[in-house]
Protein backbone atom coordinates (compact mmCIF):
# COMPACT_ATOMS: atom_id res chain seq x y z
CA UNK A 1 0.00 0.00 0.00
CA UNK A 2 2.71 2.45 0.98
CA UNK A 3 4.71 1.85 -2.20
CA UNK A 4 1.59 2.73 -4.20
CA UNK A 5 1.16 5.97 -2.30
CA UNK A 6 4.82 6.85 -2.50
CA UNK A 7 4.78 6.42 -6.26
CA UNK A 8 2.28 9.29 -6.43
CA UNK A 9 4.82 11.62 -4.87
CA UNK A 10 7.81 13.04 -6.70
CA UNK A 11 10.92 11.46 -5.24
CA UNK A 12 13.03 14.56 -5.79
CA UNK A 13 11.04 16.37 -3.12
CA UNK A 14 11.22 13.79 -0.34
CA UNK A 15 14.05 11.23 -0.05
CA UNK A 16 13.04 7.60 -0.32
CA UNK A 17 12.25 6.18 3.13
CA UNK A 18 14.50 3.48 4.55
CA UNK A 19 12.98 0.21 5.83
CA UNK A 20 13.50 -0.42 9.52
CA UNK A 21 12.54 -3.17 11.88
CA UNK A 22 9.11 -2.38 13.26
CA UNK A 23 8.31 -3.10 16.89
CA UNK A 24 5.96 -5.96 17.72
CA UNK A 25 2.40 -4.67 17.68
CA UNK A 26 -0.48 -6.00 19.73
CA UNK A 27 -4.06 -6.39 18.55
CA UNK A 28 -4.98 -3.35 20.60
CA UNK A 29 -2.26 -1.31 18.85
CA UNK A 30 -3.47 -2.29 15.40
CA UNK A 31 -7.23 -2.63 15.74
CA UNK A 32 -7.98 -0.99 19.09
CA UNK A 33 -9.53 -4.26 20.31
CA UNK A 34 -9.89 -4.88 24.04
CA UNK A 35 -12.32 -6.66 26.30
CA UNK A 36 -14.40 -4.85 28.88
CA UNK A 37 -15.19 -6.24 32.31
CA UNK A 38 -18.75 -6.91 31.10
CA UNK A 39 -17.33 -9.64 28.84
CA UNK A 40 -17.94 -7.71 25.62
CA UNK A 41 -15.19 -7.10 23.08
CA UNK A 42 -14.87 -3.36 22.51
CA UNK A 43 -13.27 -2.21 19.27
CA UNK A 44 -13.91 0.72 16.90
CA UNK A 45 -16.27 -1.54 14.94
CA UNK A 46 -18.24 -2.96 17.87
CA UNK A 47 -18.36 0.41 19.66
CA UNK A 48 -20.24 1.90 16.70
CA UNK A 49 -22.99 -0.69 17.29
CA UNK A 50 -23.92 1.22 20.43
CA UNK A 51 -26.39 3.89 19.24
CA UNK A 52 -25.04 6.46 21.71
CA UNK A 53 -21.46 6.02 20.44
CA UNK A 54 -22.59 6.22 16.83
CA UNK A 55 -24.57 9.39 17.53
CA UNK A 56 -21.63 11.04 19.33
CA UNK A 57 -19.08 10.13 16.64
CA UNK A 58 -21.44 11.24 13.88
CA UNK A 59 -22.28 14.54 15.57
CA UNK A 60 -18.62 15.54 15.94
CA UNK A 61 -17.24 14.20 12.65
CA UNK A 62 -20.08 15.50 10.46
CA UNK A 63 -19.82 18.98 11.99
CA UNK A 64 -16.06 19.06 11.34
CA UNK A 65 -16.54 17.82 7.79
CA UNK A 66 -19.41 20.01 6.68
CA UNK A 67 -17.93 23.39 7.63
CA UNK A 68 -15.73 25.30 5.18
CA UNK A 69 -12.02 25.33 6.09
CA UNK A 70 -10.98 28.77 4.89
CA UNK A 71 -7.45 29.91 4.05
CA UNK A 72 -7.19 33.32 5.75
CA UNK A 73 -4.56 35.96 4.96
CA UNK A 74 -3.51 38.47 7.59
CA UNK A 75 -2.63 41.90 6.22
CA UNK A 76 -1.58 45.28 7.64
CA UNK A 77 -3.27 46.44 10.85
CA UNK A 78 -4.42 42.89 11.51
CA UNK A 79 -6.82 42.90 8.55
CA UNK A 80 -7.94 39.37 7.80
CA UNK A 81 -9.53 38.24 4.56
CA UNK A 82 -10.17 34.88 2.84
CA UNK A 83 -7.45 33.87 0.38
CA UNK A 84 -9.73 31.95 -1.96
CA UNK A 85 -7.14 32.08 -4.73
CA UNK A 86 -4.63 30.05 -2.72
CA UNK A 87 -3.83 26.62 -4.27
CA UNK A 88 -4.89 24.84 -1.07
CA UNK A 89 -8.42 26.27 -1.16
CA UNK A 90 -9.87 23.74 -3.67
CA UNK A 91 -8.07 20.83 -1.95
CA UNK A 92 -9.52 21.78 1.44
CA UNK A 93 -13.01 22.75 0.27
CA UNK A 94 -13.77 20.91 -2.97
CA UNK A 95 -11.88 17.69 -3.79
CA UNK A 96 -8.95 16.39 -1.76
CA UNK A 97 -8.14 13.75 -4.37
CA UNK A 98 -9.66 12.20 -7.45
CA UNK A 99 -12.16 10.05 -5.53
CA UNK A 100 -12.79 11.85 -2.22
CA UNK A 101 -14.41 15.21 -1.59
CA UNK A 102 -12.82 17.44 1.01
CA UNK A 103 -15.89 17.18 3.25
CA UNK A 104 -15.79 13.39 3.25
CA UNK A 105 -12.05 13.32 3.87
CA UNK A 106 -12.13 15.61 6.90
CA UNK A 107 -15.17 13.81 8.30
CA UNK A 108 -13.37 10.45 7.96
CA UNK A 109 -10.21 11.89 9.50
CA UNK A 110 -12.08 13.02 12.62
CA UNK A 111 -13.99 9.71 12.77
CA UNK A 112 -10.67 7.80 12.69
CA UNK A 113 -9.29 9.94 15.51
CA UNK A 114 -12.40 9.44 17.66
CA UNK A 115 -12.52 5.68 17.16
CA UNK A 116 -8.80 4.84 17.04
CA UNK A 117 -7.24 7.81 18.83
CA UNK A 118 -5.33 8.83 15.68
CA UNK A 119 -6.25 9.81 12.13
CA UNK A 120 -3.75 10.04 9.26
CA UNK A 121 -3.60 11.63 5.80
CA UNK A 122 -0.81 11.19 3.25
CA UNK A 123 0.32 14.46 1.64
CA UNK A 124 1.14 13.90 -2.05
CA UNK A 125 3.31 16.68 -3.50
CA UNK A 126 4.47 17.55 -7.00
CA UNK A 127 8.03 18.21 -8.18
CA UNK A 128 8.07 21.71 -6.67
CA UNK A 129 6.91 20.51 -3.27
CA UNK A 130 3.41 21.96 -3.66
CA UNK A 131 0.54 19.92 -2.23
CA UNK A 132 -1.27 18.02 -4.97
CA UNK A 133 -3.73 15.86 -3.01
CA UNK A 134 -4.53 14.40 0.41
CA UNK A 135 -5.14 10.66 0.83
CA UNK A 136 -6.52 8.87 3.87
CA UNK A 137 -4.37 6.21 5.53
CA UNK A 138 -5.96 3.43 7.54
CA UNK A 139 -5.08 3.89 11.24
CA UNK A 140 -3.95 0.26 11.54
CA UNK A 141 -1.35 0.71 8.78
CA UNK A 142 0.36 3.68 10.42
CA UNK A 143 2.16 3.86 13.77
CA UNK A 144 3.97 6.65 15.57
CA UNK A 145 6.34 6.53 18.52
CA UNK A 146 8.86 8.74 20.25
CA UNK A 147 12.54 8.23 19.54
CA UNK A 148 13.68 6.89 22.90
CA UNK A 149 17.36 7.35 22.03
CA UNK A 150 16.86 11.03 21.24
CA UNK A 151 14.05 12.62 23.26
CA UNK A 152 14.54 15.95 21.43
CA UNK A 153 13.83 14.48 17.99
CA UNK A 154 10.51 14.38 16.15
CA UNK A 155 8.21 11.36 16.51
CA UNK A 156 9.01 8.41 14.26
CA UNK A 157 6.27 7.44 11.79
CA UNK A 158 6.04 4.04 10.10
CA UNK A 159 3.75 2.90 7.29
CA UNK A 160 3.82 -0.86 6.76
CA UNK A 161 7.08 -0.96 8.74
CA UNK A 162 8.76 1.76 6.66
CA UNK A 163 9.91 5.02 8.26
CA UNK A 164 8.44 8.13 6.65
CA UNK A 165 8.83 11.83 7.32
CA UNK A 166 6.25 13.44 9.57
CA UNK A 167 6.21 16.41 7.18
CA UNK A 168 4.39 14.20 4.65
CA UNK A 169 1.64 13.12 7.05
CA UNK A 170 -1.33 14.87 8.60
CA UNK A 171 -1.64 13.38 12.09
CA UNK A 172 -4.85 14.28 13.91
CA UNK A 173 -4.80 13.12 17.51
CA UNK A 174 -7.35 12.82 20.24
CA UNK A 175 -6.03 14.18 23.55
CA UNK A 176 -2.48 12.86 23.89
CA UNK A 177 -1.79 9.67 25.79
CA UNK A 178 1.05 8.93 28.24
CA UNK A 179 3.68 8.49 25.50
CA UNK A 180 3.13 12.00 24.13
CA UNK A 181 3.04 10.82 20.52
CA UNK A 182 -0.25 8.93 20.18
CA UNK A 183 -3.74 10.11 20.90
CA UNK A 184 -6.07 8.08 23.11
CA UNK A 185 -9.71 8.14 22.03
CA UNK A 186 -12.93 7.67 24.01
CA UNK A 187 -13.29 4.10 22.71
CA UNK A 188 -10.03 3.19 24.44
CA UNK A 189 -10.45 5.23 27.63
CA UNK A 190 -14.19 4.56 28.10
CA UNK A 191 -14.28 0.94 26.95
CA UNK A 192 -15.91 -0.21 30.21
CA UNK A 193 -18.81 2.23 29.79
CA UNK A 194 -19.22 1.28 26.13
CA UNK A 195 -18.91 -2.44 26.93
CA UNK A 196 -21.59 -2.20 29.61
CA UNK A 197 -23.91 -0.38 27.20
CA UNK A 198 -23.42 -3.13 24.62
CA UNK A 199 -23.94 -5.85 27.24
CA UNK A 200 -27.18 -4.28 28.48
CA UNK A 201 -28.47 -4.00 24.93
CA UNK A 202 -27.60 -7.63 24.17
CA UNK A 203 -29.26 -8.79 27.38
CA UNK A 204 -32.44 -6.87 26.65
CA UNK A 205 -32.53 -8.19 23.09
CA UNK A 206 -32.10 -11.74 24.41
CA UNK A 207 -34.99 -11.30 26.84
CA UNK A 208 -37.28 -10.04 24.09
CA UNK A 209 -36.18 -12.68 21.58
CA UNK A 210 -36.44 -15.69 23.87
CA UNK A 211 -39.35 -14.44 26.00
CA UNK A 212 -37.12 -15.16 28.98
CA UNK A 213 -39.83 -14.77 31.59
CA UNK A 214 -42.79 -16.97 32.55
CA UNK A 215 -46.22 -15.53 31.90
CA UNK A 216 -47.50 -17.02 35.16
CA UNK A 217 -47.59 -20.04 37.44
CA UNK A 218 -50.17 -22.84 37.33
CA UNK A 219 -50.53 -24.37 40.81
CA UNK A 220 -52.69 -27.20 42.15
CA UNK A 221 -53.99 -27.87 45.61
CA UNK A 222 -53.13 -31.56 45.41
CA UNK A 223 -49.73 -33.08 44.87
CA UNK A 224 -49.23 -34.19 41.27
CA UNK A 225 -47.11 -36.96 39.91
CA UNK A 226 -44.36 -36.10 37.40
CA UNK A 227 -46.51 -37.60 34.64
CA UNK A 228 -49.47 -35.39 35.60
CA UNK A 229 -47.24 -32.29 35.71
CA UNK A 230 -45.87 -33.02 32.24
CA UNK A 231 -49.36 -33.76 30.86
CA UNK A 232 -50.90 -30.56 32.20
CA UNK A 233 -47.88 -28.52 31.07
CA UNK A 234 -48.22 -29.80 27.52
CA UNK A 235 -51.95 -29.15 27.56
CA UNK A 236 -51.44 -25.57 28.79
CA UNK A 237 -48.83 -24.79 26.14
CA UNK A 238 -50.92 -26.32 23.38
CA UNK A 239 -53.98 -24.33 24.40
CA UNK A 240 -52.47 -21.01 25.47
CA UNK A 241 -49.13 -20.86 23.64
CA UNK A 242 -48.25 -18.04 21.25
CA UNK A 243 -50.88 -19.10 18.72
CA UNK A 244 -53.60 -19.65 21.30
CA UNK A 245 -53.02 -16.48 23.29
CA UNK A 246 -56.15 -14.72 24.52
CA UNK A 247 -58.21 -17.86 25.21
CA UNK A 248 -60.05 -18.76 28.40
CA UNK A 249 -58.21 -20.97 30.88
CA UNK A 250 -60.16 -23.89 32.37
CA UNK A 251 -58.31 -25.78 35.12
CA UNK A 252 -59.30 -29.00 36.83
CA UNK A 253 -58.31 -30.61 40.13
CA UNK A 254 -58.31 -27.31 41.99
CA UNK A 255 -55.80 -25.66 39.64
CA UNK A 256 -55.03 -21.98 39.99
CA UNK A 257 -53.22 -19.60 37.60
CA UNK A 258 -51.24 -16.66 39.03
CA UNK A 259 -49.89 -14.21 36.41
CA UNK A 260 -46.40 -12.85 36.99
CA UNK A 261 -45.61 -9.17 36.56
CA UNK A 262 -42.01 -8.85 35.42
CA UNK A 263 -40.74 -6.10 33.20
CA UNK A 264 -37.47 -4.44 32.31
CA UNK A 265 -38.15 -1.42 34.51
CA UNK A 266 -38.36 -3.73 37.55
CA UNK A 267 -34.95 -5.09 36.59
CA UNK A 268 -33.64 -1.49 36.32
CA UNK A 269 -32.75 -1.94 32.68
CA UNK A 270 -34.24 1.40 31.70
CA UNK A 271 -32.33 3.26 34.39
CA UNK A 272 -29.08 1.49 33.65
CA UNK A 273 -29.32 2.10 29.91
CA UNK A 274 -30.11 5.78 30.45
CA UNK A 275 -27.11 6.09 32.78
CA UNK A 276 -24.83 4.46 30.18
CA UNK A 277 -26.00 6.94 27.57
CA UNK A 278 -25.00 9.76 29.93
CA UNK A 279 -21.63 8.06 30.55
CA UNK A 280 -20.91 7.85 26.82
CA UNK A 281 -21.97 11.48 26.38
CA UNK A 282 -19.42 12.43 29.06
CA UNK A 283 -16.68 10.40 27.37
CA UNK A 284 -17.20 12.17 24.04
CA UNK A 285 -18.05 15.53 25.68
CA UNK A 286 -21.32 15.71 23.74
CA UNK A 287 -24.53 17.16 25.25
CA UNK A 288 -27.09 14.34 25.78
CA UNK A 289 -29.64 16.23 23.66
CA UNK A 290 -27.43 15.58 20.61
CA UNK A 291 -27.68 11.86 21.38
CA UNK A 292 -31.47 12.17 21.18
CA UNK A 293 -31.85 12.09 24.96
CA UNK A 294 -34.52 14.71 25.68
CA UNK A 295 -35.26 13.64 29.26
CA UNK A 296 -34.06 16.92 30.76
CA UNK A 297 -34.26 19.06 27.63
CA UNK A 298 -36.35 22.19 27.14
CA UNK A 299 -36.50 24.64 24.25
CA UNK A 300 -34.27 27.04 26.17
CA UNK A 301 -31.57 24.70 27.43
CA UNK A 302 -31.44 22.73 24.16
CA UNK A 303 -30.29 25.88 22.34
CA UNK A 304 -27.75 26.56 25.08
CA UNK A 305 -26.46 22.99 24.90
CA UNK A 306 -26.02 23.49 21.16
CA UNK A 307 -23.79 26.49 21.85
CA UNK A 308 -21.86 24.51 24.45
CA UNK A 309 -21.36 21.78 21.84
CA UNK A 310 -19.73 24.31 19.50
CA UNK A 311 -17.65 26.03 22.18
CA UNK A 312 -16.49 23.10 24.29
CA UNK A 313 -16.69 20.04 22.02
CA UNK A 314 -16.10 21.23 18.46
CA UNK A 315 -13.75 24.15 19.17
CA UNK A 316 -10.88 21.90 20.38
CA UNK A 317 -11.29 19.72 17.27
CA UNK A 318 -11.30 22.79 15.04
CA UNK A 319 -8.09 23.99 16.71
CA UNK A 320 -6.41 20.58 16.22
CA UNK A 321 -7.37 20.45 12.54
CA UNK A 322 -6.37 24.06 11.83
CA UNK A 323 -3.05 23.74 13.64
CA UNK A 324 -2.01 20.40 12.10
CA UNK A 325 -3.06 21.32 8.57
CA UNK A 326 -1.30 24.70 8.74
CA UNK A 327 1.87 23.12 10.14
CA UNK A 328 2.11 20.46 7.43
CA UNK A 329 0.56 22.19 4.38
CA UNK A 330 1.93 25.74 4.61
CA UNK A 331 5.55 26.62 4.05
CA UNK A 332 7.43 28.36 6.85
CA UNK A 333 7.11 31.66 4.99
CA UNK A 334 3.35 31.19 4.46
CA UNK A 335 2.76 30.49 8.14
CA UNK A 336 3.84 34.06 8.84
CA UNK A 337 0.79 35.55 7.13
CA UNK A 338 -1.61 32.64 6.41
CA UNK A 339 -3.75 30.53 8.70
CA UNK A 340 -6.77 28.23 8.50
CA UNK A 341 -10.17 28.87 10.07
CA UNK A 342 -13.48 27.01 10.19
CA UNK A 343 -16.51 29.10 9.32
CA UNK A 344 -18.82 28.29 12.24
CA UNK A 345 -21.59 30.71 11.24
CA UNK A 346 -23.64 27.80 9.93
CA UNK A 347 -23.71 26.31 13.42
CA UNK A 348 -24.12 29.33 15.69
CA UNK A 349 -26.42 31.50 13.55
CA UNK A 350 -29.08 28.99 12.60
CA UNK A 351 -32.03 31.06 13.83
CA UNK A 352 -33.23 33.63 11.19
CA UNK A 353 -34.29 36.18 13.81
CA UNK A 354 -30.90 36.04 15.54
CA UNK A 355 -29.09 36.41 12.21
CA UNK A 356 -31.22 39.44 11.29
CA UNK A 357 -30.60 41.10 14.67
CA UNK A 358 -26.87 40.41 14.41
CA UNK A 359 -26.68 41.86 10.88
CA UNK A 360 -28.58 44.95 11.99
CA UNK A 361 -26.16 45.43 14.90
CA UNK A 362 -23.13 45.06 12.60
CA UNK A 363 -24.57 47.66 10.20
CA UNK A 364 -25.50 50.12 12.93
CA UNK A 365 -22.02 49.88 14.48
CA UNK A 366 -20.33 50.43 11.11
CA UNK A 367 -18.55 47.06 11.28
CA UNK A 368 -20.06 45.35 8.23
CA UNK A 369 -21.40 46.68 4.97
CA UNK A 370 -24.74 45.70 3.51
CA UNK A 371 -23.07 43.45 0.95
CA UNK A 372 -21.03 41.68 3.61
CA UNK A 373 -24.23 40.90 5.48
CA UNK A 374 -25.92 39.77 2.25
CA UNK A 375 -23.06 37.42 1.40
CA UNK A 376 -23.54 35.62 4.73
CA UNK A 377 -27.16 34.98 3.69
CA UNK A 378 -26.17 33.80 0.19
CA UNK A 379 -27.77 36.88 -1.39
CA UNK A 380 -26.31 38.73 -4.40
CA UNK A 381 -24.53 42.05 -3.71
CA UNK A 382 -26.13 45.42 -4.41
CA UNK A 383 -24.37 48.24 -6.31
CA UNK A 384 -24.79 50.59 -3.33
CA UNK A 385 -24.00 48.02 -0.64
CA UNK A 386 -20.27 48.57 -0.06
CA UNK A 387 -20.45 51.60 2.23
CA UNK A 388 -20.17 51.44 6.03
CA UNK A 389 -23.28 53.50 6.75
CA UNK A 390 -25.93 53.16 9.42
CA UNK A 391 -29.29 52.63 7.68
CA UNK A 392 -31.09 53.95 10.76
CA UNK A 393 -29.43 57.38 10.66
CA UNK A 394 -28.14 57.90 7.11
CA UNK A 395 -30.35 59.79 4.67
CA UNK A 396 -30.02 59.97 0.89
CA UNK A 397 -31.51 62.24 -1.74
CA UNK A 398 -33.54 60.74 -4.55
CA UNK A 399 -35.12 62.27 -7.66
CA UNK A 400 -38.36 62.71 -5.78
CA UNK A 401 -36.80 64.43 -2.81
CA UNK A 402 -35.06 63.44 0.46
CA UNK A 403 -35.69 59.98 1.83
CA UNK A 404 -34.31 58.01 4.67
CA UNK A 405 -31.73 55.32 3.75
Amino acid sequence: MFRTLFSRQTKTETPAPQPVEARALTLEDIFGVSEAAAGVTVSPTTAMRAPAVRAAVTAISEACGQLPLVVVETGPNGLRKPAEGHPLHPILNQASNGWTSSNQLREQLVRDALLHGNGYLWIARDGTGAVRELIRLRPGDTTVAEDVANPLSAPVYRIDGTVVSGRDLIHLRCPLGPDGANGVGPVQDAREAIGLALALEQTEASIVKNAAKPGGIVSFADRLTPEQIAQRGKLWKATFGRIGQGGTAVLDAGGKFDPLVFNLVDAQFAELRAFQLAEIARAFRVPPVLLQDYGRATWANSAEMGRQFVNFTLAPWFARIEGEFALKLFTEEERGHLCLEHDVDQLVNSDPRERAETAQAWRAAGIKTSNECRVSENLPPRPDGDTLDNPNTTSTTTAGGPANG
